[in-house]
């Protein structure tokens, strides 16, 4: 076989770049070159796995932890609208993020060309919500194919049966379909107008209002499992469209820390992701209602550890600003989490029942999908009762229908290695190209 380069250009967000990791690493079992455009503020992590790693600023060059600062800060100075519902959500959050992407997609355009240029990739990988014309035109003149990676809900690729994206409707209800598409159309038009403007100085053609990006004409890889997709008026063609059951990816080994008193009882892990443990408010509050009950809590706070007195922190639960999660996941009773795709889909492939309270983006779609689907609960962020917590947690540790349904998910995503598949697939497009 003849060793191909294959570009991996995931967007700059810990649940995107890993996925794209496992996948290259496969990639590279099958005797092909792996490497990564990469925002700047992400390089290290790629090359932490022995990547090869190019930057592509996707906003004003800075230093990286000012660039990290800076998202920070945007996530932060949005906690009072992470109480919103995804509708109410639209005319800020939603709004600004939009109007960051598009900016992210022309900055790229500086630097894009000249990297590929001077890489020649046999193929392009981007797990991104925006069309960067760069790619798409470099595989117009050179027969590379490109390869679409959807890593949030796949409810990215839009269906008239299928809720909008970033909406949190449930499948069946379609006048919340109806009611979020107009307001997202309405207020999202003038940033749309101008992605169109600049889609066409690229000599791209202009996309229907709300559509930022297009499915690939040669292969989409979407990382949800089959057992909770939704129901499509027109079904995709398993000819370009791929499910990786998750696409789960190895991590060091973890050993769960000695809980004295509490050795022998469930084992709950509570995460919002690194951007969301910025809520340190609300995790207090759900540190303390864990510290009640006949459990052990296993808790990610980010960057904050230091707002943490561990003299207040109940016996029963353990903090720390960074765990392995998938091998965390594995070995617990149940998960809280704000359903970030990577959260959503390593405790089904783990058949592990989670409570998810959204805060943002697609995390409000995944809430109602593991609800709707019996795979868990979905709660509000932060307008809960401490009653309520418990009955939850209580219930989602003893549910028997709902262990069985996860066993069931289980076994099927085990048994469809999603990176190995992935890798499979690419290889095959390759052997076209």
């Amino acid at each position: 076989m003849t060793q191909k380069t294959i570009a991996f250009f995931p967007e700059a967000a810990f649940g995107p770049a890993l996925n794209s990791v496992g996948i290259a690493q496969a990639c590279e079992k099958l005797g092909h070159k792996a490497v990564f455009l990469s925002d700047p503020g992400f390089l290290e992590v790629y090359q932490g796995y022995g990547f090869e790693a190019h930057p592509v600023n996707l906003s004003e060059p800075m230093p990286p932890e000012e660039m990290a600062k800076f998202w920070e800060d945007f996530i932060n100075g949005h906690i009072p609208n992470f109480g919103k519902t995804p509708y109410e959500q639209i005319d800020n959050y939603v709004k600004e993020c939009w109007e960051a992407i598009v900016d992210s997609a022309k900055w790229a355009e500086k630097d894009l060309p000249g990297v590929l240029a001077k890489l020649k990739p046999d193929m392009i990988c981007v797990d991104n919500v925006i069309l960067f014309p760069a790619i798409k035109r470099y595989s117009q003149e050179t027969g590379a194919p490109w390869v679409r990676i959807i890593s949030c809900s796949e409810n990215e690729i839009e269906d008239p049966a299928v809720p909008p994206h970033l909406s949190g409707c449930s499948q069946d209800d379609t006048d919340c379909h109806t009611r979020y598409r107009a307001r997202f159309h309405e207020v999202i038009k003038p940033i749309h107008d101008d992605f169109n403007a600049f889609l066409a100085d690229c000599g791209e053609a202009a996309y229907p209002i709300g559509e930022f990006f297009e499915a690939s004409p040669h292969m989409n890889l979407m990382l949800y499992p089959e057992p909770v997709k939704f129901k499509r008026a027109n079904p995709l063609d398993p000819a370009r469209f791929q499910y990786l059951e998750g696409c789960v990816r190895q991590e060091a080994a973890y050993e769960v820390p000695d809980f004295p008193g509490y050795n022998d009882k469930p084992l709950l892990y509570v995460s919002f992701g690194s951007l969301g443990s910025g809520d340190v408010g609300l995790l207090k509050r759900i540190i303390a209602v864990l510290g009640q009950m006949p459990l052990r809590g296993l808790v990610n706070v980010g960057d904050y550890q230091d707002q943490y007195d561990p003299a207040e922190l109940p016996a029963n639960v353990h903090i720390a600003s960074w765990y392995p999660q998938p091998s965390v996941i594995e070995q617990v009773d149940g998960v809280i989490h704000h359903g970030g795709n990577n959260s959503f889909t390593e405790c089904l492939y783990f058949g592990k029942p989670a409570i998810i309270m959204p805060y943002v983006w697609d995390g409000h779609d995944n809430a109602t999908r593991v609800q709707d689907t019996g795979h868990g609960f979905k709660m509000h962020r932060s307008n809960w009762a401490e009653p309520e917590l418990t009955a939850k947690i209580d219930a989602l540790l003893n549910d028997p229908e709902m262990k069985a349904r996860l066993a069931a998910t289980s076994a099927h995503m085990r048994s469809r290695h999603g990176p190995t598949k992935a890798a499979g697939l690419l290889n095959d497009l390759l052997g076209d190209s």
